[in-house]
Formats: structure tokens, sequence, C-alpha cells
């Protein structure tokens, strides 16, 4: 028997969270497949979210899926391994959707058939379950990659991070370090520069050469100290980062250290969808309108599944975004199906 539901959401975090209160709230059968592995797992608080700022961020998951579940939202803990869109399949609408039973789609007596207009979906889950839905929210998001620097990905999320507005006014006036990747990394040193003024960017695999007149200046304005030289691994006491030691045996002094991690968008599900994408310099993006749809009819995508820098307070807006065009979408849809009739 495969079941029916009117949206599957793909992702659990704050994105797929939030497109499924709206859509649970707005009497659609919704199922969220939640892999599990929220981009935020290693921070012990997220911030800059109005009346949640300093929550922890496994603390804000659980009381959302406390809240979907008051308006009938399944969820389940798996992972989708494959989706494909059904062109010609026919199916029924409304109740009746939700109540069609395996293949013959056999529904209950009064309830009517209608064609799909080639929007549902079959997903496969890791754990064996097959369902149709037909509407889809893609919530993936993405996973850092992190340099292969000694003790940085134990660190990260603690006295390592990423985002100053994350964790800028925690680390307040400590000594920084910024740990360079590419040139652009200069960028991360000015902005950082914000929350202290005791900043050394160390270059790291990036030569002094590689930047610019403009960015030597910039830093200098800033009071940032630039420091040439491969860095080898941190230095650590009592658990707590003390410095950083660089290839030639120098050590510095840090109790900070920000970077920037690889993005890798999970993109996986919807490039087989045949979504298309476009190219920035944290990845490939799916190409979406104001509400996150696709260019697969159907399908939309919220979250930082669509950006680097979709922080939670973003993510939650565009799941409801997302959900609140689906809705409508599937009212017009239905409607129109009923006025062929």
């Amino acid at each position: 028997m495969t079941e029916k539901y009117a949206v599957v959401v793909i992702g659990g975090g704050a994105a797929g969270l939030s497109a499924a209160l709206v859509l649970g709230r707005a009497r659609h059968r919704t199922l969220v497949v939640d892999a599990g592995e929220p981009r935020n797992a290693p921070a012990a608080h997220m911030q800059g979210y109005l009346t949640r700022d300093g929550m922890p961020p496994a603390e804000f998951l659980a009381l959302g899926r406390e809240e979907i579940a008051r308006y009938g939202v399944e969820l389940v803990r798996d992972r989708v391994v494959e989706v494909t869109r059904d062109e010609d399949f026919t199916g029924v609408r409304g109740k009746a959707f939700t109540e069609a039973q395996d293949e013959d789609f056999t529904v209950s007596p009064g309830e009517d058939l209608t064609v799909s207009p080639g929007e549902d979906f079959t997903v496969v889950l890791a754990g064996g379950r097959t369902v149709r839905a037909r509407r889809l929210v893609v919530a993936t998001g993405l996973k850092d990659e992190l340099p292969e620097v000694a003790g940085v990905a134990e660190r990260f999320g603690r006295d390592v991070l990423h985002c100053p507005f994350c964790h800028g006014w925690e680390v307040r006036d400590q000594p920084f370090g910024v740990l360079a990747s590419s040139p652009a990394s200069v960028h991360q040193a000015l902005m950082v520069s914000q929350w202290s003024k005791d900043v050394r960017f160390f270059l790291h695999t990036v030569a002094e050469a590689e930047l610019s007149d403009e960015d030597l200046r910039r830093l200098a304005a800033a009071g940032v100290e630039v420091v040439p030289g491969e860095v080898a691994g941190l230095l650590v006491e009592d658990d707590r980062l003390t410095g950083v030691r660089l290839a030639d045996g120098a050590e510095h002094a840090r109790s900070v250290l920000f970077l920037a991690p690889r993005a890798v968008p999970q993109t996986g599900l919807l490039e087989r969808l045949g979504a298309e994408l476009h190219d920035t310099p944290f990845g490939a993006y799916p190409v979406v309108d104001a509400t996150g749809l696709t260019t697969v009819p159907g399908v939309w995508a919220a979250g930082n599944a669509i950006g680097f820098a979709e922080q939670v307070v973003h993510a939650a807006s565009g799941g409801y975004r997302a959900a609140a065009a689906i809705v409508g979408d599937l009212l017009m849809s239905d409607l129109d199906a009923a006025a062929q009739v």
C-alpha cells in the first residue's frame, strides 16, 4: 500500500518545520522526512531570532516538532533516497486523495477520480517506505566542510566559529584569529573587527601577494594584523582554545578562531528532478522565485537548500512562504480540476 500526502517536506530543520506548520494549519495531510542532521547542531545556542535569542538549536527543533504534531503533521526520522515526478499519474484530489489505496486508486464511495496535471511525486525512503505527494518542499540544507587543520573539527561551534552575527556578541573583545581559505577571507577578517579590536588574519595557504592593495589598506584601517605562514594546528588548554600554532613553530595566543567552511549544498534530489541550478561563490543552488518555487513544477525549496546565508530566522520565513504558496497552488489546481468535470 502506497500512502498519499498532499505535501512531503524533505528536511526537518527550521525551514521544513515552518513549512509543515503552515501546511498542517491549512488542513493538508503533510509528511516531514527528517534525517536528523541539522547544520547548526555543533552550536550550543542560536542567536538573532527574535524571542528565541540564545535558545539551544535542539530545543528549538523539539518545540517545532511538538507544534506541527498538534495539527496532525506526521514526522518520520528517515532519509529520502529517491524522488521521481509522475508525469502521467492519475490520482484523486482533496479528501479522496488522502484515502486512495494502493496502485488501483480505489476511493471511498461517492468520491471522484480526477487527472493529475503532472505534479505528483513518488518519494522513496531509506527505511523502505514509499509515499506519494502532490507537492514537495525540499529543505535539505547544506553541509560544512572544514579546513583540514588539527583541532578545528573538534572545536567547531565552540571557539572555532564561522559567523560573527551568530556568535560575535558572545566572544566580543577577545583575541580573534581568522583562518584564510582564499583571498575572499579578507571580508570575514574585516567583519569580525566589529566585535574585537584584536584580530589576526592568518593567511594559511593564501599568499600575501594574492591580496589586493585595497584589501591591505582596509585591513590596516581596521587594525587587523596580517600573519603569513601555514597554520599547523590549534593550542588547547583545559578544553579552551588558547592559541594558533604555525608550521614554523610560531605560536599566537588567541581565544577565538573564525573561518569559512566550504559549503556543500545538498541538491542531489533537486538535480535528479531536473531543477535548474545557478553557481555562486558558495556552491550551486536551485533557481527559485520569491516563494521558493524551483524550475520543477510542484517543487519548492527553502532554507540553506537555496543559499549559504539562510540563517534560522531566514529559513523559517522561507518555509512559511513556500507553504503559503503551496496552499494557494493546491486550491487553484483543485478548483480548475473541478471546473473541468
